[in-house]
């Protein structure tokens, strides 16, 4: 029996989910997808079998992978994940008046971090205005780091700034600078948005939309 995976949306599963969403209009070969998607290739197969299985992959004559319907995947990845609860993080308050003076404070820095939630959105697709900033490190140890850069003091709850010790590192694929701010892909971006509190689901409308579109022109459809 081909081995399958019993959850293709935890953290390994989902480092292939990734790949598959960022190029929803390639076609890949089991070895080279295991390869950009940083799993082994036992790992990278059952993954691809199970999704076949439910109908979200197909395999061609030659065995290449081709996602069939990347939206309704999408969907039910985010519709799965909790932001809040599958991260670690420590809450924190800035001294800044407004968000928008701390976001262009983080032009400066130089550490391996990506921004996600409503405050990434808001760089990306602007319709949920932000109060809080909530920002993915590469690991704990920056923390410290990150609040003298930024002059954050540490609070126990009620922060406006959320900085968080990723579930994976796979979070950080397909990260991009815009304006000289890291953010997320806009795949994570949405899959985090989906189940946040405070507009988060609006939020995450309106970024699928331009996900949507993206797809559409990467097609030629």
């Amino acid at each position: 029996m081909t081995k399958r995976t019993k959850d293709i949306f935890q953290p390994r599963s989902s480092r292939v989910i990734r790949v598959l969403l960022a190029y929803p209009g390639r076609r890949w070969r089991i070895l080279a997808l295991a390869k950009e998607a940083g799993t082994s290739l036992g790992w990278t197969h059952a993954v691809i079998t199970t999704l076949q299985a439910q109908g979200y992959v197909v395999r061609d004559e030659s065995y290449r992978v081709d996602l069939v319907d990347p939206a309704r995947l999408l969907k039910r990845w985010a519709a799965s994940h909790d932001f809040l609860t599958e991260n670690r993080f420590e809450e924190f308050q800035t001294f800044e008046r407004d968000l928008d003076s701390l976001l262009k404070r983080l032009r400066g820095l130089r550490v391996s971090y990506a921004l996600t939630g409503l405050a990434g959105a808001w760089l990306v697709a602007p319709h949920v205005r932000p109060t809080t900033l909530d920002m993915y490190l590469l690991n704990r140890e920056l923390m410290k780091e990150v609040a003298k850069a930024l002059d954050l003091r540490l609070v126990e709850r009620g922060g406006n700034v959320r900085l968080f010790s990723p579930y994976d590192a796979g979070v950080f694929y397909a990260s991009r600078a815009l304006n000289g701010i890291n953010i997320v892909s806009n795949v994570q971006l949405y899959v985090d948005l989906v189940n946040y509190p405070a507009r988060g689901e609006e939020a995450s409308a309106a970024l699928l939309r331009l996900i949507e579109d993206e797809w559409s022109k990467a097609l030629g459809s």
